[in-house]
C-alpha cells in the first residue's frame, strides 16, 4: 500500500521552500521556453525539459 504525500508533515522551512518553488516555476519555465526558441542549445533544451517536469510535479503534488 502506497503512502500518500502530505506536505504538512514537512518542517516549516521545507514547506516555505516548496511554496516559493510553486510560485517561481511557471514564470521561469515560460522564460526558458522563449529563450530556447531564440537561442536553442542542448543545455537550454535539457533545462526546459527539467523545468517542465518540475512544474508538472508541483502541479500534481508529486513533490
Amino acid at each position: 500500500m502506497k503512502r500518500r504525500f502530505n506536505p504538512y508533515t514537512l518542517p516549516p522551512w521545507a514547506r516555505q521552500i516548496r511554496e516559493i518553488g510553486i510560485q517561481i516555476i511557471i514564470p521561469l519555465t515560460i522564460f526558458q521556453g522563449i529563450r530556447t526558441v531564440f537561442f536553442p542549445t542542448s543545455f537550454d533544451v535539457l533545462l526546459l525539459a527539467l523545468l517542465i517536469v518540475l512544474a508538472a510535479a508541483f502541479r500534481y503534488d508529486w513533490i
